[in-house]
């Protein structure tokens, strides 16, 4: 079911020339994005999921930084976060990771078919035409804000990237950071999460914008890895007990994390975890569609989407 359509995202001033666009209360399809602005140039972190979403973010982004964006950096290949690039293209340039790209090309607009009621409108795929694989640094002119896009994936998938405005100490996340949303992993890693949030923290930001929910601090850190660590911690013992990760899931239940919207991820990062602790690498391709089928089995349902 995709249940009541959520209200439009609003753009909010962060520091001097940084925004977050939030879109709350953050479920399945309703990202964050952000915009950095410089005195030559602006830089849009992600779009959206619809076109009507994408074109509202895109009204909302022209009136701080008329005519823009430049760029649009794609965090990872999610639809939620890339199927609005076409609404910016050709003045922007889209970039991403060189594996980001690829994936982004293999899944197409298949995220589509989960929700069939949404109203998707026209969001063709574009795929980035820059790449880069470690690290690209984004330089907007004058004594503006530089931004620094940063690959710390396999995390939420397994190419992530992180984008840094260190001057202002305000940090873009993608969805390898969480705010009141339940992480997901299904198609990344949960050691290399842990490993990325280690790394997030050296950079030592004042404001952390996760990929969905609200905008916090550090603590966000945290909170993501303290529920990641606990998801671990069930797959050793669902492991040990010769539970499935359905079965495991059900046992545990929400556990300390009822708070959190979308509770049946639980059962995609188990899925994750348990092929971790038998030896599937990081990022690994996984069965995403038994996973889902059984999130779906756990939860009752087709999940929400309000998008």
């Amino acid at each position: 079911m995709t249940g009541i359509v959520a209200p439009p995202g609003r753009l909010t001033r962060l520091a001097d020339g940084v925004y977050a666009y939030l879109q709350l209360p953050g479920g399945w399809c309703l990202n964050n994005a952000g915009l950095i602005v410089g005195p030559e140039g602006s830089v849009l972190v992600d779009t959206a999921a619809t076109e009507a979403r994408t074109r509202h973010l895109g009204d909302q982004v022209d009136a701080v930084a008329g005519g823009g964006p430049d760029i649009v950096v794609n965090t990872h290949f999610h639809g939620d976060h890339v199927f609005g690039n076409g609404l910016f293209a050709p003045r922007a340039t889209i970039v991403a990771h060189e594996g980001t790209r690829a994936d982004m090309a293999e899944a197409g607009l298949g995220l589509r078919g989960l929700w069939p009621e949404v109203d998707w409108g026209e969001t063709r795929l574009l795929l980035p035409t820059l790449t880069f694989r470690t690290a690209l640094t984004l330089h907007l002119g004058g004594a503006g804000p530089h931004v620094e896009l940063l690959h710390i994936g396999p995390a939420h998938t397994a190419t992530d990237v992180a984008v840094w405005v260190p001057e202002q100490r305000v940090l873009f996340t993608g969805d390898v950071v969480w705010s009141g949303v339940t992480p997901y992993v299904l198609m990344g890693s949960v050691a290399g999460s842990l490993r990325a949030l280690t790394r997030m923290r050296t950079l030592r930001p004042r404001v952390v914008v996760p990929g969905h929910g609200t905008v916090g601090g550090p603590e966000l850190f945290d909170q993501t890895e303290e529920y990641l660590r606990w998801c671990r911690g069930l797959a050793q013992d669902g492991l040990r007990a010769g539970l499935s990760p359905l079965d495991a899931a059900r046992r545990a239940g929400p556990g300390p994390y009822a708070a959190l919207a979308d509770p049946e991820r639980l059962v995609g990062n188990l899925h994750r975890a348990y092929a971790e602790l038998e030896g599937l690498p990081p990022g690994a391709r996984i069965d995403v569609s038994g996973s889902f089928k059984e999130m779906c089995e756990f939860h009752g349902g087709l999940p929400e989407c309000r998008a």
